[in-house]
């Protein structure tokens, strides 16, 4: 299988928690940082990492090697714009990539070994898209064939690349990712986070079952 490139989508701003939810501490790094680390760990080449809302103030701690730093200046408009400045980017600094992992900075519990599983799933798969699987639905992070580029560098408004997993389901293989359903978009998420990584033994959206926001 050719070379794999990561888009990471960092472009939202975080309105429901407040405040840029990237700069959240996570063991000791901000939580857009440790999904650079996890993509670069993957193994995956070109990273670009998609800015929008707070571009000027999150730049500064990108100072990773080999990333690609774009911004997206109509993040207004959704995930969609920045999969297409994200995958746009990626296409001009390496444009025989064969693939392209789709993910985003507030998924905390994204690891490189995931992301090499969608990797590898792929080598071994008649399938064209590799997405995770959690509670019932499939989602990100999500590898795409090139076959689909095209498609995802045409998504406009809140249509984002979820789109094209409703739409192929034929062509779409899963794996497992339990912890995928959490996601970082408000202060009680957080919190949860912040109480399961101190030794609670529940997943962290359980933990927001039990107490809604």
């Amino acid at each position: 299988m050719g070379a794999t490139g990561v888009v990471l989508l960092a472009a939202g701003a975080s309105v429901r928690l407040g405040s840029p939810k990237q700069n959240l501490n996570f063991q000791g790094q901000t939580l857009m940082q440790h999904a650079v680390q996890v993509a670069q760990q993957s193994g995956s080449s070109p990273i670009v990492v998609v800015l929008g809302a707070q571009a000027d103030s999150l730049r500064a701690q990108l100072n990773f090697p080999e990333m690609y730093i774009v911004e997206n200046k109509e993040w207004k408009e959704g995930m969609s714009a920045s999969i297409r400045h994200g995958l746009a980017a990626l296409l001009k600094v390496a444009p025989l990539v064969e693939n392209v992992i789709i993910m985003l900075c507030d998924q905390p519990f994204v690891s490189g070994e995931l992301l090499q599983e969608l990797i590898k799933h792929k080598e071994t798969s008649s399938q064209k898209i590799i997405a995770c699987s959690y509670q019932d639905t499939v989602g990100t992070p999500v590898l795409f064939d090139k076959q689909y580029f095209q498609e995802l560098l045409a998504l406009h408004g809140n249509n984002g690349a979820k789109k094209l997993l409703y739409q192929y389901p034929e062509f779409v293989a899963t794996i497992p990712f339990e912890l995928g359903s959490f996601d970082i978009d408000t202060v009680s998420d957080y919190t949860a986070l912040q109480q399961y990584l101190s030794g609670n033994s529940k997943n962290p959206a359980t933990l927001l079952e039990d107490n809604p926001e």
